[in-house]
């Protein structure tokens, strides 16, 4: 049964970033990845692609034609996908048994009420692929409470739409440090706790936002986000390793990949600890890593970088276990962050 991730958000959210990303991710601890552009815009993919649905329909060809906006276009042409259904499904059994990650288009019209992405999915999932729904969206948007509570509004409705499992991310969260300091703590924001605390900040944003006429509709949304209680955020920086690994647990958990069998017998060290939930990430760890100390643990982090390149260049032409040195290494750097899980890395001679 093969699993996959309908990577959607709006445009700058960094969808083809972390697709790309992802791909490197998953096929350095040993997981098998195919990547789907399904973004007829997008022509200039940074991850190879394995199906593009320009080799269907361009964003060009449409706006020529048709005498369409860009938007409207993109529309159209998930139109032709979901009527040209046959061409990806034959697509998609040539990948086997690959994990999949579908780049979907940022239009948020695709994924909040107009049908087409939605019926594409469903059909994806009769045959036999298990979905999870990830929604990305900029960590700018904390940094001001009308944004913050639009984006938990477009969430909401995503999910609902979507009707699959889904998980909300918030991405660059490594740059939420050269951002204004935040009123709350990265859980406030993560968790989705009482949201009433942030009416006062919104009013204080502009004076259009603090005319007592909007304080009643700032309220029943307020309300209405809670009354759901439905969204919440994971959190996200690309290039960082263990906030790759930690979203990746939580995409397994999601899906269902988690609890399925082991990959191999001679599991590296990635594997096992993505496979046993080791180095999970909670908000405090996020807030400390990247908001915190940031500056503290980048210099940590690239003086024991230089360490390693020294110690490295030492031990060139002493080629035995080597490669077990390499998994040493990693293990202790997931242990130096994580309290003892009880599992034990047997390796495989």
């Amino acid at each position: 049964m093969p699993f996959a991730q309908l990577v959607i958000g709006p445009p700058g959210s960094g969808k083809s970033t972390f697709c790309d990303g992802m791909h490197q991710f998953m096929s350095a601890i040993g997981r098998k990845c195919s990547v789907v552009n399904l973004d007829p815009a997008n022509d200039h993919t940074s991850y190879p692609c394995a199906l593009d649905v320009r080799d269907l329909v361009t964003l060009e060809e449409v706006m020529e034609d048709d005498q369409l906006g860009p938007n409207g276009a993109v529309l159209y042409a998930l139109e032709e996908l979901e009527h040209n259904w046959d061409w990806l499904e034959q697509g998609l059994k040539g990948l086997g048994e690959d994990y999949v990650l579908f780049d979907c288009p940022g239009q948020v019209e695709l994924f909040t009420h107009h049908s087409s992405l939605r019926n594409i999915f469903f059909r994806i999932q009769k045959l036999g692929y298990r979905l999870v729904a990830l929604h990305l969206t900029d960590s700018y948007i904390l940094t001001q409470p009308s944004l913050y509570i639009s984006t938990l509004l477009l969430s909401l409705r995503a999910m609902l739409q979507m009707d699959l499992p889904h998980l909300n991310v918030l991405t660059k969260i490594d740059n939420l440090s050269i951002y204004s300091p935040l009123p709350f703590n990265l859980d406030f924001y993560t968790e989705v706790q009482d949201l009433s605390y942030l009416l006062p900040h919104m009013a204080q944003e502009s004076s259009v936002m603090g005319n007592p006429k909007f304080e009643g509709l700032n309220t029943a949304i307020v309300e209405l986000i809670e009354d759901f209680g439905l969204v919440s955020f994971e959190t996200l920086a690309v290039e960082d390793k263990r906030s790759m690994m930690n979203l990746l647990q939580a995409v397994d958990r999601a899906g269902g990949y988690a609890f399925g069998g082991a990959e191999g017998a001679n599991d590296t060290v990635w594997q096992v600890a993505i496979r046993e939930g080791m180095s999970s990430m909670t908000a405090q760890d996020v807030q400390e890593r990247w908001i915190d100390r940031k500056e503290e643990i980048d210099e940590m982090e690239r003086k024991a970088l230089e360490e390693a390149k020294a110690k490295e260049t030492h031990s060139q032409g002493d080629v035995s276990g080597d490669d077990f040195e390499d998994d040493d290494d990693d293990m202790e750097e997931i242990q130096r962050h994580t309290p003892d899980s009880g599992v034990k890395v047997v390796r495989q001679t």
